[in-house]
């Protein structure tokens, strides 16, 4: 009976230790959890506003010790990546979960492609020119695109004819609600245009830790984009390498699009709208110079930029919220200028858009 009790007493100290050791190791990862934490150069608009709670994560440990803690576990959460599709409308009054993992490597091979993996808060373009320096081509055409490699698959980025999915294999995310750690291939994640799982069913449960890329073995360059492509024959390159295409998209890029390091912006706002074939008729029939791009499934996309310039908000603004005046997808913070001033903005272009075309366009950014 007496051996027994002391077997029972020293289970119950043993346990009691273990529970301060892991304490410690819990606290210990979330030394780093800052409060009324200033956003202002963690969003590319560079609006001025605060989290009542900001921790950075650089391991799925701090998650962990952060789901541990019940003080941080039932906030409100936003994870931030490099806040390049975002618009912050007030100060957040959750916790910010701020990606600042970093690595990016060889990860294996397939018969016709190499695996690359990258750590979620790898900058999107590190990623891009590393592929290239490495004489890996596939990621060009997404080159200079601003903000973080794991918040690409949320919104499946694109630009010039390609899209993140191209060259997608699979990720890794934390689950916030069971804990565990998922592994997601290219069907889970159900890619569409500037679409995927993470705007859905996992929305606000997902953490993206890294993302693997399958880099074509043969590599073809994509021309589909016609701007891109006279750039490169204006250049005289007639058989592009990958670098060359990439240079062709960031000298297309750097002019036409703002740098969120001299003028605040997310780059495009608003997404490309896509109709049936008779609403495309009818628009082309009344605006016979409205820009159109056939879709595989027999739909068409609109140019949103081209809708918003015939409505005449390029180069307008409304106090410090702007309109690009190189390009009128663009919002831009001007100095100053609050989320929601930029958000007045938007629905203003917004109505004026719906009232003369008759389609609502959406906007791409997170709106918080």
């Amino acid at each position: 009976m007496h051996r027994q009790f002391y077997r029972t007493k020293n289970r119950v100290a043993t346990s009691a230790a273990a529970v301060k050791r892991y304490n410690r190791r819990a606290m210990s990862r979330l030394a780093s959890l800052q409060f009324d934490y200033p956003l202002q150069r963690l969003n590319t608009f560079g609006i001025a506003c605060k989290a009542h709670a900001f921790l950075p994560v650089d391991s799925v440990e701090v998650l962990r010790a952060m789901l541990a803690d019940p003080a941080l576990r039932d906030l409100p959460r936003l994870v931030l990546g490099g806040g390049s599709n975002l618009l912050l409308t007030g100060d957040f009054p959750g916790l910010v979960l701020h990606l600042c993992n970093k690595g990016i490597e060889r990860a294996g091979e397939k018969a016709d492609s190499v695996l690359v993996r990258c750590a979620a808060g790898e900058r999107w373009d590190d990623l891009v020119q590393w592929t290239l320096s490495h004489g890996l081509g596939g990621l060009e055409n997404l080159s200079l695109i601003p903000g973080s490699v794991g918040a690409s698959p949320i919104q499946n980025i694109g630009a010039y004819g390609a899209e993140l999915a191209d060259c997608f294999h699979s990720l890794r995310a934390f689950d916030l609600v069971s804990g565990e750690v998922l592994k997601l291939d290219r069907d889970a994640c159900r890619f569409g245009y500037r679409d995927s799982i993470f705007k859905h069913e996992l929305r606000e449960r997902a953490v993206i830790l890294s993302v693997t890329f399958a880099l074509p073995k043969s590599w073809h360059a994509n021309l589909r984009y016609t701007e891109l492509a006279r750039e490169l024959e204006n250049g005289g390159l007639t058989q592009p390498t990958p670098q060359q295409v990439s240079d062709a998209v960031i000298a297309i890029r750097t002019r036409k699009l703002p740098d969120p390091e001299a003028i605040g912006n997310a780059g495009s706002f608003f997404k490309n709208p896509v109709v049936d074939v008779v609403t495309r008729d009818a628009l082309l029939a009344a605006h016979p110079a409205m820009v159109s791009f056939p879709q595989p499934d027999g739909t068409f996309k609109l140019a949103a930029g081209w809708l918003i310039d015939q409505c005449g908000w390029k180069g307008k603004s409304i106090g410090p919220a702007g309109v690009y005046e190189k390009q009128a997808l663009v919002l831009v913070n001007r100095g100053g200028a609050s989320g929601q001033q930029i958000l007045a903005l938007a629905s203003a272009i917004q109505d004026d858009v719906q009232q003369r075309f008759g389609v609502r366009l959406e906007a791409e950014p997170v709106i918080v």
